[in-house]
């Protein structure tokens, strides 16, 4: 294990705990089923009646919960910037808050419909569960919730749902054989070996968002930061992502990160929503 602090190309100081793990192949379903999106969610959320949605109800969640004040004796794994750092999520606390965050976000243009705070409730208790479901599980994949979170003063007690203003997903994966991009059509087994070596492992980045009052405030860029930079210590040599088509602004983000769109993957006849972008992890 390799610790070190450093100055990034883009002004963050970033200290990192460097693991390196053994390869192995393994036998797996490469037809494995995928997480539900927050458009699935969403859409289950629809089909229910406004009288069966319920109140968040997680008895072990403490509202009242304080945010720690020394990071550094917490989390050796982090980038700090201003007055924020960006991390793995570790409380309980913490992943609800990025549930809600991202009930917020996708509910954000819907904000005067009457059932809104309903949904949201909702879509965020759904969230949650399905958060700590992935980050879990070890069956082929590794699955971390990142978020950005206010520096801690001693002399101010923020609680964490207070704290928290930025999130998002990062998964590390592995490559079938025979592709070179997620979702690649190419002629697999139904059962095939997995070489999980460098050149086979990947990062995936989804669910991205950041709370309005922290906007513009360079935390998406540190957040994927911070994330690039995790997966190529766990060993993967790209990080991908899929960006909505009209998405322009968010797709400025992830170029300026050095993500760049997959026109393999990208045909225009498709009729996907979608690009899938791709940064070279041997940049950073």
């Amino acid at each position: 294990m390799l610790t070190f602090s450093r100055s990034s190309r883009y002004g963050y100081r970033i200290y990192s705990n460097f693991h390196r793990n053994p390869s192995s192949g393994t036998m797996i379903n490469t037809n494995s089923i995928p997480p539900r999106s927050e458009s699935e969610l969403s859409k289950e959320i629809r089909k229910l009646s406004t009288h069966h949605i319920e109140t968040f109800r997680q008895p072990h969640i403490k509202f009242d919960t304080l945010q720690p004040i020394d990071e550094g004796t917490i989390h050796e794994n982090r980038v700090e910037f201003g007055q924020f750092v960006a991390r793995e999520a570790y409380l309980d606390e913490e992943y609800w808050t990025a549930a809600w965050l991202r009930a917020e976000s996708h509910w954000e243009d819907r904000e005067n419909d009457r059932y809104a705070d309903n949904y949201k409730r909702k879509f965020a208790e759904q969230a949650f569960n399905e958060m700590k479901k992935r980050c879990r599980a070890q069956l082929g994949e590794k699955c971390a919730c990142i978020v950005t979170v206010k520096k801690g003063d001693r002399n101010v007690k923020k609680t964490v749902l207070k704290s928290v203003v930025g999130t998002l997903d990062l998964s590390i994966r592995y490559l079938p054989h025979g592709q070179t991009f997620p979702g690649e059509l190419v002629k697999t087994p139904f059962f095939c070996l997995v070489d999980r070596k460098g050149s086979s492992r990947y990062g995936y980045i989804a669910n991205l968002c950041i709370a309005k009052s922290a906007r513009r405030q360079g935390i998406a860029s540190s957040m994927l930061q911070f994330a690039i930079m995790s997966a190529k210590q766990q060993g993967a040599d790209k990080v991908f992502v899929h960006v909505h088509r009209h998405n322009i602004p968010a797709q400025g983000l992830y170029q300026k990160m050095g993500f760049e769109v997959i026109e393999a993957a990208n045909s225009p006849i498709s009729g996907d929503e979608t690009y899938l972008l791709c940064c070279e992890v041997s940049n950073y």
